[in-house]
């Protein structure tokens, strides 16, 4: 996925929500079918990965011998063992297994993109590595072995772009480095890539197992080659820069991410991490990740009440943009933390994990992009594993249990605890659907992506039993109250002009509808509605980079706050300009219902109004009981009432560093005090 322009955002949407089709040279029916309805999840006891659907992607190629590629054994067993990208749902049970860009050219087989992919073959790599290490299955430990050949087929072992990777392969096995549609860098192994990073993790946690089993030294010296050829590539082409700093609207920020990307860097710091655990005399794989974490650490944001509470941002050009596919900064920065015994770098996974994660998981989820409104929430596999796999490494690095609980919470989507309240993993046959649409409708492909990533959820929580348990047993929506965007152009009434841009797109943000225009003394008023509790307000405006607008707000009559229109420097953004949410600092009062604004000086273009109670609530509910994450967004603690009526539960309070600060047993329900940034997770064990 690029961040170029907002074709680039279509076509990566598509992509991951598996909508390209087109002809394939084979349907192939699962093994025990796909049944019209995925039934509910097993019991905890039976494990929930299963690899059938994976494997039924797999296929083969015999590449012809091409300067500066080569792998391991090559002459030996010239068959490389890969992937196809898609798989499109066909009638009666089956899929049909599909490569990237149609049409296929008829006379050569050639798709305009490729048949298999180097993101799906490192991240399917990683799958097999970990069934290996968790089950000890001899089968994984061989497909591992395989698709690590693959991966490193892809990879330019020399010339100016040594270590770099190539993205695309066609069916028989040639190379397409120019894609179409055009992948950043072009041709793809010019220059440092989402899957160079990839690569990196796959073959660091490569390294890690083959070195822990020790039975084939002479590939895990392969694999130690391949991952320093990698690193030497970001080495060379990005942390140059170690140190260096720019702006994006006024944002400091690092330039020495894998391209501008905290999220690529990430997936790059895992295997890092992996790899210099194994390896710990490699100083200069130290070094490399040391320097790629402290630049993921800079990209926190935010704080528990001023977006983007306290998340780490995925792309360094961008001040409003984070999206949830990739969003694994916090698993990186987790383990980083511990294989450098340096604790500074926990520090923004665990605001991350405790004031952002809970407001997305109250407001509906891990949504494709936060723009900065949720314009983009179509919600993935992608997504919601990042989330998972970020909690779960957040939680053992910092000891957390209330960590772990999020985790399950998070989890849970997959087993029907999402906007479609359907199961879209079937651990029956390995499936997992291709995405979830903003009206409930699932995507029913499934392709290499959602495929791998529903499964690294499901190894995740077969090495975690209780946590299994919980997500699949209590995977129902019962009720949700959170962060709500209320479009300007919704205003009831106004003085002002309604203006749809000409692009929703602005290179570095997303527009969520048409925006408000307000020049100097006009005004616009909203109604929000009555709600239990107070509410925070944060106007998204667009502010020039000159601008020096002021406006005033007020609810009901009385002091909102206000909103001062002042440009920042624009930096290494696209764009001069940006679209970003602007605290108020004053509250809503529960019992008040309309907003106004004046503007007082300069004009103003609105986007949208985010609207966020300073006490969030999830309720989750199933078989196995119920969940209730509350979590307070307030600068100062609220004493809430939790539980669950006629049931007895346990509800434990958390800090905004995860520490468990109370456990009190609830019978019907109790009241609990919650600090500013914190959360608490009410369970019972009891069905409604």
């Amino acid at each position: 996925m690029t961040r170029t322009h907002v074709a680039a955002w279509v076509a990566a949407v598509a992509l991951a929500a598996g909508a390209i089709g087109g002809a394939a040279p084979a349907v192939a029916a699962m093994p025990s079918g796909v049944p019209a309805a995925v039934p509910a999840a097993p019991a905890a006891s039976a494990p929930l990965t299963n690899l059938a659907h994976l494997d039924f992607l797999m296929d083969t190629a015999t590449p012809a011998e091409v300067p500066g590629h080569t792998t391991y054994r090559l002459a030996e067993e010239p068959d490389l063992t890969m992937p196809w990208t898609y798989a499109d749902a066909r009638p009666g049970g089956t899929f049909e297994r599909v490569g990237g860009g149609s049409p296929v050219d008829p006379v050569t087989g050639h798709w305009k993109q490729g048949a298999y992919n180097a993101d799906d073959i490192a991240r399917a790599a990683v799958v097999y590595l970990r069934h290996w290490q968790l089950t000890d299955a001899a089968t994984s430990r061989d497909t591992a072995y395989e698709l690590l050949r693959s991966l490193a087929y892809l990879q330019t072992v020399d010339g100016p772009n040594a270590g770099n990777v190539v993205l695309w392969m066609q069916p028989d096995g040639q190379l397409n480095p120019s894609p179409v549609v055009v992948e950043l860098p072009d041709p793809s192994d010019s220059g440092p890539s989402y899957w160079l990073a990839r690569a990196l993790w796959a073959f660091g946690e490569g390294y890690a197992a083959f070195a822990a089993d020790g039975a084939d030294p002479a590939f895990t010296a392969f694999l130690g080659e391949r991952m320093s050829l990698a690193r030497e590539a970001v080495d060379r082409q990005v942390l140059t820069r170690y140190g260096q700093y720019g702006t994006a609207d006024g944002m400091r920020v690092p330039l020495w991410l894998i391209v501008d990307g905290a999220d690529a860097s990430a997936e790059a710091v895992l295997g890092l991490a992996a790899y210099v655990q194994a390896a710990p005399d490699d100083a200069a794989a130290a070094e490399s990740l040391r320097m790629l974490a402290e630049g993921i650490a800079v990209m926190s944001a935010g704080d528990v009440d001023s977006w983007p509470y306290g998340a780490i941002l995925p792309w360094a050009k961008s001040r409003s943009m984070w999206h949830a596919w990739a969003s694994q900064m916090p698993a990186a920065l987790a383990v980083a933390s511990e294989v450098l015994g340096d604790g500074s770098l926990l520090e923004p996974a665990l605001l991350d994990s405790s004031s952002f994660t809970p407001t997305l998981l109250t407001a509906g989820g891990p949504d494709n992009g936060w723009f900065p409104t949720p314009a983009d929430r179509v919600q993935i596999a992608y997504g919601a594993d990042s989330r998972v796999q970020s909690l779960l490494a957040v939680a053992d690095a910092s000891g957390s249990t209330g960590f772990a609980e999020l985790a399950a919470i998070q989890a849970a989507w997959f087993f029907g605890a999402n906007r479609a309240g359907e199961a879209v993993y079937d651990p029956a046959t390995g499936v997992t659907y291709d995405g979830i649409q903003p009206d409930g409708a699932i995507n029913r492909n499934s392709g290499a992506e959602s495929t791998i990533h529903g499964l690294l959820t499901m190894l995740a929580l077969d090495a975690r039993p209780d946590l299994a348990e919980r997500a699949t047993s209590v995977n129902g929506i019962v009720s949700r109250h959170g962060l709500t965007t209320v479009e300007a152009e919704a205003a009831a009434s106004t003085t002002g002009e309604v203006v749809t841009p000409a692009s929703a797109w602005t290179e570095e943000s997303l527009y969520s509808g048409s925006t408000l225009v307000l020049d100097r003394r006009e005004t616009a008023t909203w109604d929000l509605g009555t709600d239990t509790v107070d509410r925070s307000v944060e106007p998204v405006a667009w502010i020039p980079e000159d601008g020096s607008g002021r406006s005033i707000w007020k609810s009901d009559g009385t002091g909102a706050g206000t909103l001062d229109g002042r440009g920042e420097p624009q930096g290494i953004s696209p764009v001069p300009g940006v679209l970003l949410p602007r605290n108020l600092q004053v509250g809503v009062a529960a019992s008040e219902s309309q907003l106004t604004a004046r503007v007082v000086k300069g004009d103003l273009t609105l986007d949208a109004l985010l609207v966020r109670p300073v006490v969030s609530h999830l309720e989750l509910a199933g078989d196995g009981g119920a969940t209730e994450l509350v979590h307070v967004s307030a600068t100062s603690p609220q004493r809430v009432t939790v539980g669950f009526e006629g049931r007895r539960a346990i509800a434990r309070v958390y800090g905004p560093d995860g520490a468990l600060l109370s456990e009190v047993v609830v019978d019907g329900s109790a009241t609990v005090r919650i600090p500013s940034g914190g959360f608490a997770v009410v369970s019972t064990d009891e069905a409604g």
